[in-house]
């Protein structure tokens, strides 16, 4: 699969408590081969599943089978911790997506974990402009699923030319993913699969598209303050916790039992679950909220292939 991996990056390691945003496709399956991911563990985190094209269906160790679809939001809080699997349909021909984690604070990181669905009604803020608030509120649309810390998660697609003042929440920061088009944010250009920031303080946006019209996600959230070590699937807060962790999946394994990941039942692939690699020969470093520092542009992070 084709996947461009935004955040984190060298620029960038939060927008709001947005940690990891991956945006893959538009991969054809029959080429590709599409998503199959075994049994992996999380930990520190929530992860947003979000699809554009196909389907992707999720068991996890709660026991929950859900089908994600386009315009539909998965949303799994794996506080202490959770195990899922990741596999597209046979109805799937085009796959096209985005993965995105949300960090927990300190307060709900130990939290039960659990498993959410929404599907955010469209709402027309602007000529040729349709929106799906799919986490916070925004244009009068609020969505049930649970965050731990003040989030917005919005996917905006905009006719040829049309454009949109967004309204961003005090105190927020606020991220526009473009997935498709020629973007202008605040009069700047965006690149597909780049990610423009601003910094909190910013009160509204000016989003516009090109001729062909476009498609982005909106990522804020108020500035996440704490220090993480986040490696692989997991976030905690100092290098103990994340080798914790990793041992953990691995002799739940190796012991034939569940462990504290849990146990995904009914999938089927060619592997029964992904190990962890092996951690690094140095200590893993915490990281915190790189901001910009004299506020007079907004940033774009660019985010090359990783295949």
């Amino acid at each position: 699969m084709t996947v461009r991996r935004t955040l984190p990056a060298r620029e960038r390691s939060f927008v709001g408590a947005w940690c990891f945003a991956d945006h893959y496709g538009p991969d054809d399956v029959a080429t590709s081969g599409g998503m199959d991911v075994a049994p992996h563990p999380h930990c520190g985190l929530a992860t947003v599943s979000w699809l554009f094209s196909g389907e992707v269906e999720h068991r996890d160790s709660l026991g929950t089978v859900a089908v994600v679809r386009p315009g539909e939001v998965n949303l799994m809080t794996a506080g202490r911790g959770i195990s899922h699997s990741e596999v597209s349909t046979p109805a799937t021909s085009v796959l096209h997506g985005a993965q995105l984690w949300v960090v927990l604070p300190s307060s709900a990181a130990g939290a039960e974990p659990r498993f959410e669905h929404h599907v955010p009604a469209v709402v027309r803020p602007a000529p040729g402009v349709e929106a799906r608030v799919f986490v916070g509120s925004l244009w009068g649309s609020s969505s049930p699923v649970r965050v731990e810390t003040p989030l917005l998660g919005v996917e905006v697609v905009l006719a040829g030319a049309a454009s949109v003042a967004v309204p961003v929440p005090d105190g927020f920061e606020l991220g526009v993913l473009v997935d498709s088009g020629s973007v202008r944010v605040d009069g700047q250009d965006v690149e597909p699969a780049a990610l423009a920031v601003l910094e909190a303080g910013v009160t509204s946006v000016v989003v516009e598209a090109g001729g062909e019209g476009a498609r982005v996600l909106l990522l804020g959230g108020e500035p996440f303050r704490e220090e993480v070590v986040m490696w692989w699937n997991f976030i905690g807060r100092s290098h103990e916790e994340v080798l914790a962790a990793r041992e953990e999946w691995e002799s739940g394994a190796a012991g034939g039992v569940a462990g504290a990941f849990g146990r995904v039942e009914g999938y089927v692939g060619p592997v029964a679950r992904i190990p962890a690699p092996a951690l690094p020969g140095v200590r893993l470093r915490s990281r915190g909220n790189r901001r910009r520092g004299d506020g007079s542009a907004t940033p774009v992070v660019e985010a090359p292939p990783l295949s």
